[in-house]
């Protein structure tokens, strides 16, 4: 009996080391942000600026995925902007809000742009302002396409709104405001 039970052990040991093995290598920073994505929820139709900048703290590992505090100080404050959190740390994050110039045919598109590709190439995500049909919509810039574009994710309550289309609609507003972020390093 023993004999028995030694064998079964030394057979299904590997398996299960190597399956434990597999299971934490399938997790890298995409997949992170996706699992961030998937359990956030923007709580207030208005809260798009602190929702964002939650799923972004919580990317960077400084609160749990059910820290809404940000949110629910903010509630549906119609009258907020980037500038609210500009030069704002938070758990060790200091945020910045960039390009703040008028939307016309001298805003500095390309520079926009190298700038959301640079911080995206350094592993960190972007929170950006969209103009849509109803409004100005936040998103968190996620990560580039082959083709050079830009995938963005929003929330709506549970339901994750994904563009594919970042580029364009930023070209077709002459421009818009972005939101980068510090980690400090005694993190």
């Amino acid at each position: 009996m023993k004999k028995v039970l030694l064998t079964l052990v030394m057979l299904t040991s590997p398996f299960v080391i190597f399956h434990s093995k597999a299971q934490t290598q399938k997790i890298n920073k995409i997949d992170f942000f996706d699992t961030v994505v998937n359990n956030h929820h923007q709580i207030f139709p208005f809260s798009g600026i602190p929702s964002a900048i939650e799923m972004v703290l919580k990317y960077c590992k400084v609160v749990n995925f059910d820290f809404d505090n940000l949110q629910n100080e903010w509630q549906n404050k119609t009258d907020g902007s980037f500038a609210d959190f500009d030069k704002k740390e938070l758990y060790g994050i200091t945020f910045s809000q960039k390009f703040v110039v008028p939307r016309d045919a001298s805003f500095p598109i390309d520079s926009l742009f190298q700038t959301i590709e640079n911080e995206l190439k350094s592993g960190k995500k972007v929170i950006i302002a969209l103009q849509m049909e109803a409004g100005w919509p936040i998103f968190v810039v996620y990560k580039q396409t082959p083709d050079g574009e830009f995938v963005s994710y929003s929330k709506h309550g549970s339901h994750t709104l994904i563009i594919r289309n970042t580029k364009e609609i930023v070209k077709k507003s002459n421009g818009t405001e972005i939101m980068t972020y510090s980690i400090s390093p005694r993190l």
